[in-house]
């Protein structure tokens, strides 16, 4: 093996790295945070847990991506560590995908068939459709992420080839065969596969280089075999590195994913080498192929997560044990708001954690203006604290989510993920205005308390009616932002102009109960800092439908979007109107003179 050999193996290793790198960033990229969305949503069940991680790491082909978005996700109290321990498990079994991929480059044959099978056959057929849907495509789009993948693919797989054929002559070279034999013993063998993985914090890349190597002939599987259960340590690496500094349950996350293999391969190893004693199982002095290695490291990770399944909860303890809780080292205070930064460079994750936060931020929103409402029409003390409380959270959401997206904005994502990143910088301010009224809201609640004032039974009635809608509309806008769920949030608007309706017939009829001295200047102050407060409070939920809408459309331009409605759209805002108005009874009073002269 001469220098040109050694620099084409170096060219293809670099080219296979990238290639893996640039297929994973771009399939994570063409998601758009929906494989992140569902690693975070549909874990409940266990079983569903692994099915799920490892469908999503088959997908972004690196199980070590995947377990630091688990350790992401934990971190930021997202998930929880019996659910992270599921996802680590299927994690593995996704992680096999790429090494069955990869074996496709030891298929041999002379029909047409056969041949297109082969790496060197399709690859640049893939490479040329991938570099015209990425010239053509201007703007970033699906068609130009689906191009980046193609390409990523192509590249991978034509590093694999140049590294096959760069080794391919050490089939005779005595020094490499020597080298290669000494790998036989188990721990040597283990701890180079996990050197070589953590190095490069991939085990589907080291499997790759280890199914390059086995173009020579001279790599065994009494080699292969140790250096694959070594890969599967040393992947671990990458989790533990992306939990530093993080929570506990951040740490204790990463250290499941490392008892897990460090388990499995134990067990694994001394099974076999103890059966092997007895058997002599005579393929291990058999030359080793590519797709020989797949099914190593296939039967180990499924193995492995079937033995390992029932003992889940287990492996949640024996990290717990590992990194226990102590007085010295406190848990997240209550009210503080945490997005990790270190997954800013992944922009679509880093966006999923937006997301989630921001969803924290709406429910704690709308939990402040039931409250206010509730002390509203019947003072409570410890709702008016509790409204403070929020009010001073979310303030801190806002700051902490504003300061995040900045930061992601610079980075490249995917169209979807800029929508996002629209919906959540235009929503987060109203969700802070709206917290700002329910704390008004209580100030008034409380002068009343502390002045005597109280509202008249009619006048009860319709505040009464008045809450309901606010409510109401709090949390329908809430939950559609929530599913971002375009059709739900244009049911906002008829509900917003009822309540517009409502708060100025409140009013008129308090302007005539002063006609008739029924209420008094002093009450009709604070009724209209409140009527003020929960108009506002409308408008602003108004707000976060229609940018939800406008944005998610392609059309950003809010101020517009009521004025371009078609007859169709206004009659049925119409309709809704009506039908809601009728929900919220609130009779306008006319003075007891004009009733007179009727």
């Amino acid at each position: 093996m001469d220098i040109f050999n050694v620099l084409n193996m170096i060219g293809g290793l670099s080219l296979f790295l990238y290639g893996m790198s640039m297929m994973g960033n771009e399939l994570s990229k063409m998601a758009g945070g929906k494989l992140e969305f569902i690693l975070e949503k549909l874990t409940s069940k266990r079983i569903f847990a692994v099915l799920l991680g490892a469908g999503v790491t088959a997908v972004i082909q690196s199980s070590s991506a995947t377990t630091v978005m688990v350790v992401g996700f934990v971190n930021s109290g997202i998930m929880k560590l019996n659910q992270a321990a599921g996802i680590i498990m299927g994690a593995n079994v996704g992680t096999t995908i790429t090494s069955w991929m990869l074996s496709l480059t030891g298929i041999e044959g002379t029909t047409i068939w056969l041949r297109m099978l082969k790496p060197s056959s399709f690859s640049p057929v893939l490479a040329a459709i991938g570099i015209i849907l990425v010239m053509s495509s201007k703007k970033e789009s699906r068609k130009k992420d689906a191009g980046g993948i193609l390409l990523g693919f192509s590249i991978l797989m034509f590093g694999m080839e140049t590294m096959s054929g760069a080794v391919s002559g050490l089939a005779d070279n005595a020094s490499f065969t020597r080298m290669m034999t000494a790998f036989q013993n188990p721990i040597l063998g283990m701890a180079v596969g996990a050197i070589l993985t953590a190095v490069i914090q991939s085990s589907s890349a080291s499997v790759g280089i280890l199914q390059a190597l086995c173009s020579t002939g001279a790599v065994h599987y009494s080699v292969a075999l140790p250096i694959i259960m070594g890969q599967n340590i040393g992947t671990c690496v990458t989790a533990i590195i992306s939990s530093v500094g993080a929570s506990k349950n951040a740490r204790r996350s990463a250290m499941i994913h490392l008892y897990f293999n460090l388990i499995g391969t134990v067990f694994f190893m001394v099974v076999f080498y103890s059966l092997n004693t007895v058997i002599d199982f005579v393929f291990l002095d058999k030359a080793a192929n590519a797709a020989g290695i797949a099914v190593i490291h296939s039967l180990f990770n499924i193995g492995a997560t079937i033995l390992l399944f029932p003992f889940a909860d287990k492996l949640v303890k024996l990290a717990e044990l590992t990194i226990p809780d102590s007085a010295e080292e406190p848990e997240l205070k209550r009210d503080s708001v945490i997005i990790d930064e270190r997954f800013v460079d992944r922009p679509a994750f880093a966006m999923e954690l937006c997301r989630g936060k921001v969803r924290e931020m709406a429910e704690y929103c709308k939990k402040s203006i039931v409250l206010s409402l509730e002390a509203l029409l019947e003072y409570d003390r410890k709702k008016v604290k509790e409204v403070t409380r929020l009010e001073a959270l979310i303030d801190k959401y806002e700051d902490a989510i504003g300061s995040y997206l900045v930061k992601v904005s610079s980075k490249n994502i995917s169209k979807a993920d800029s929508q996002s990143m629209s919906v959540i910088l235009h929503s987060i301010s109203d969700f802070e205005r709206i917290s700002d009224h329910a704390l008004e809201i209580v100030k008034s609640a409380e002068e009343i308390k502390d002045k005597g004032l109280t509202f008249k039974k009619e006048q009860l009635g319709e505040m009464e009616a008045l809450c309901r809608a606010v409510n109401d509309i709090c949390t329908l806008t809430i939950d559609s932002f929530c599913r971002n769920d375009v059709n739900s949030a244009a049911r906002v608007e008829p509900l917003e102009e009822v309540i517009d309706t409502i708060c100025k017939t409140i009013k008129e009829n308090h302007i005539n109960r002063l006609k008739e001295g029924e209420s008094t200047i002093e009450m009709g102050f604070i009724l209209g800092d409140v009527l003020t407060g929960l108009e506002r409070v409308s408008d602003h939920c108004s707000n976060i439908a229609v940018e939800m809408i406008t944005i998610l459309d392609d059309d950003y331009n809010t101020h517009d979007y009521f004025k371009n409605l078609s007859s169709e759209d206004r009659k049925r805002f119409n309709r809704e109107y009506e039908e809601l108005i009728k929900q919220y009874p609130v009779r306008k009073n006319e003075p007891e003179m004009s009733r007179v002269a009727q």
